[in-house]
């Protein structure tokens, strides 16, 4: 597989959380294209275990969809944040607990095509109540699911963005009952 050449590079867009960047490249066999690339920071998602084998979960109104969406835990990480550490700011600030067992589970790009985000998948466990206050949490409703609800919540529609079905079913795939 061949790479295409970066020829040249503009930012038409750069906002808070987004840089939408105009990239003119060359095909291998000489085509000319444009690419729109979203440059956008990694991210952490992490499957919360509670000690009754609940994954604690959140619900969040989202714009984009107009609609609540029931979601794993996730966030932004940080400028000289590890993954790691961002699973534990982001736990405390969502659902206002402390992981104290953090397990990496793998990862995935959302949307390679034209975004740079890469989203670590996490599994976390052994919480301990600790509150972080975050400006945009305040609306989160913290919901618990019995772990073996998951599946048909998945199948059914009941969660249905990317990060939340692909940290699950990770999750699923590599326990025993999974």
């Amino acid at each position: 597989m061949s790479k295409e050449k970066l020829l040249s590079s503009k930012t038409i867009f750069e906002g808070r959380a987004v840089r939408l960047i105009q990239s003119t490249v060359e095909k291998s066999k000489g085509e000319i294209v444009i690419r729109e690339i979203v440059e956008h920071r990694d991210a952490i998602a992490a499957v919360v275990l509670d000690d009754r084998d609940n994954v604690v979960m959140v619900r969040q109104f989202r714009v984009p969809t107009d609609k609540d969406l029931l979601e794993i835990p996730a966030g932004v990480m940080e400028d000289g944040e590890s993954p790691e550490e961002c699973v534990r700011r982001e736990l405390q600030e969502e659902i206002g607990c402390l992981p104290h067992k953090i397990t990496r589970m793998g990862g995935f790009y959302p949307a390679p095509g034209y975004c740079t985000e890469y989203i670590n998948v996490f599994l976390a466990s052994e919480l301990e109540e600790s509150r972080l206050v975050a400006e945009d949490t305040d609306e989160i409703e913290v919901v618990r699911v019995p772990l073996d609800k998951i599946g048909g919540m998945i199948l059914s529609g009941d969660i249905c963005d990317a990060k939340s079905i692909a940290g699950l079913l990770i999750y699923l795939s590599i326990t025993p009952a999974g």
